[in-house]
């Protein structure tokens, strides 16, 4: 019982930390979804190709020409120029041809190598000896490059499964010079270096990560492939027009807008090239958004805030032809009805706002009551009304406001003392 609850806890561990991740590289890891190839025959007969995964995203494609029976998820030793290399099966027969032919883009200069056999045990012994060596060697490289000068970044390093041969990944914006480095490189960790070349893209499927979605990130999990994309792609579906709502891990446009962009375009193609303002009887109508998947336009009325209605397609085209004939029908028969207010709809006590630090407002009504109660209680004075009686005309100047605030401060007054009237005899004198 002791050894079954050890077992337990150990993969509860694994689960929990990196090891279990696909981040860690492998196709085998624990969590996985449905794997979708599962149910398909086996076409190896058709094709002796093979696709074969390597760390992160990189895949390569070889030939069976010992007609070994391999399938999906096997680890394999194949040839590799020099020395050998370890990898995981990822399709075989017609579909690593097909993929084969896609992702290549000129098949006939492309160089085959063949594949060994499975991999043993030392096989994947010595492929864990270089790998834990990559961290290490990753962080000298950084600090090569730095006392060189030279304008680049390492992203990643990846050993061979022979651990004499490794793949250094950086990002430049110009054209580097590195043939001090690699000799650098060469005789620090005396292995065959080679430089590869890489954009933002690939270092986020090289790091790794989770999306906005809440899952993994495409360019991590499955995707290898990595075209540019234009903003033309979000303006089509509607989207925000927002470059930090739209950007990914990596600072550029969303891998997933190109997902369903093909049936945007295609729903786009029943709309006009271009949005008409409507004449209607309440005033003339802007288009201000398109729901392509609904086959809806929304409207606002020019001048007229907050005035908005939605149309179907259908009736937009109606619109149209009405105006060509000078009819401008009402907009009420178009409008869009308010909605009914759910019975289980949730109320906030308080506004979404209420975190924000606010200067507390002032009470102006009772501001101008107190104003008023002062005003009345210095009218009632013997002396205002002794004035108001002998129609002094200073009575009919208003009262100014005095703060009875006995903390505030207040600047002394000086009133001019008043002497005799100067007569004009007393002038000639």
């Amino acid at each position: 019982m002791h050894k079954k609850a050890t077992h337990q806890t150990e993969s509860r561990e694994d689960y929990m930390s990196c090891n279990g991740c696909s981040f860690n590289n492998s196709t085998n890891s624990i969590v996985q979804g449905y794997d979708w190839l599962s149910d398909l025959p086996d076409t190896t007969d058709k094709s002796d190709i093979v696709e074969v995964k390597f760390k992160s995203t990189r895949k390569e494609y070889y030939k069976n020409v010992e007609n070994l029976p391999l399938k999906r998820g096997d680890r394999i030793v194949v040839a590799s120029s020099p020395g050998h290399d370890v990898g995981e099966v990822t399709l075989t027969g017609y579909l690593a041809e097909k993929q084969f032919k896609l992702r290549i883009k000129n098949p006939s200069r492309y160089n085959l190598n063949v594949v060994y056999r499975k991999a043993s045990d030392a096989d994947i012994q010595k492929l864990n000896e270089a790998r834990s060596r990559e961290k290490a060697t990753m962080i000298r490289a950084r600090q090569a490059a730095t006392e060189l000068g030279l304008d680049m970044k390492i992203g990643d390093v990846e050993f061979r499964g022979d651990n004499k041969k490794a793949i250094f990944y950086y990002l430049a914006e110009g054209r580097v010079d590195f043939r001090e480095l690699i000799k650098v490189y060469a005789r620090e960790f005396r292995i065959k270096v080679e430089m590869k070349q890489i954009g933002a893209r690939q270092e986020a499927g090289l790091i790794g990560g989770i999306g906005s979605c809440g899952r993994e990130l495409c360019c991590s999990s499955w995707r290898t492939d990595f075209s540019s994309i234009s903003s033309d792609a979000a303006l089509k579906q509607g989207l925000s027009p927002s470059a930090q709502k739209m950007a990914g891990a990596c600072g550029k446009l969303k891998c997933c807008l190109l997902y369903e962009l093909d049936a945007y375009i295609e729903a786009g193609n029943e709309f006009p090239r271009e949005l008409l303002d409507l004449e209607l009887a309440s005033g003339v109508a802007k288009p201000f958004k398109t729901d392509y998947l609904k086959k809806e336009i929304w409207y606002g009325l020019a001048g007229s805030m907050g005035t908005t209605f939605n149309l179907s397609l259908k009736q937009v085209r109606d619109i149209i032809q009405k105006n060509k004939r000078g009819i401008k029908p009402e907009v009420q028969t178009f409008s869009a009805q308010p909605k009914e207010q759910n019975s289980m709809e949730v109320t906030l006590d308080e506004s979404l706002d209420r975190f924000d630090n606010k200067k507390p407002a002032r009470n102006k009504n009772r501001r101008n009551k107190k104003t008023v109660r002062n005003i009345e209680n210095k009218s009632n004075t013997p002396q205002n009304k002794q004035n108001a009686a002998g129609g002094n005309d200073d009575s009919k100047k208003p009262n100014k406001r005095r703060n009875n605030n006995p903390n505030r401060r207040r600047k002394p007054e000086f009133k001019a003392k008043k002497g005799p009237a100067v007569s004009g005899n007393n002038s000639s004198n």
